[in-house]
């Protein structure tokens, strides 16, 4: 009973944020874009350069997307992580190898780069 009405006031006093810990509210935007950087430096930077300009890798087929068009900044979180996820024609399927907080976290990379 003790801990129960321990509980409660905690939470009522703002000192419980959430049985899971709160860990997406609880990380900063500069670390998703940090931990973003990682991955697109791991996965990404070879197709869609560096400065994600579209200038790595050329393959046969449609040039790897400049993600610092404007084209890029238009479009909604949900789409471009709908094509991390699922690809394109000349972009694999990230979604056997990213979990969607590691797609999160490069979609905030990419769009650092847009700024």
């Amino acid at each position: 009973m003790r801990v129960t009405i321990l509980l409660f006031l905690l939470a009522v006093a703002g000192g419980v944020q959430s049985w899971g810990g709160g860990r997406a509210e609880a990380e900063s935007g500069q670390t998703r874009i940090s931990k973003g950087k990682v991955l697109y430096l791991k996965h990404c930077v070879g197709c869609h350069g560096t400065d994600g300009k579209g200038d790595g890798y050329k393959l046969l087929g449609p040039d790897p997307a400049n993600l610092t068009s404007p084209s890029t900044k238009k479009k909604s979180d949900s789409i471009l992580l709908e094509t991390i996820h699922e690809g394109k024609p000349n972009m694999p399927s990230w979604k056997v190898r990213l979990s969607a907080q590691d797609s999160r976290d490069v979609l905030a990379y990419v769009r650092s780069l847009v700024k």
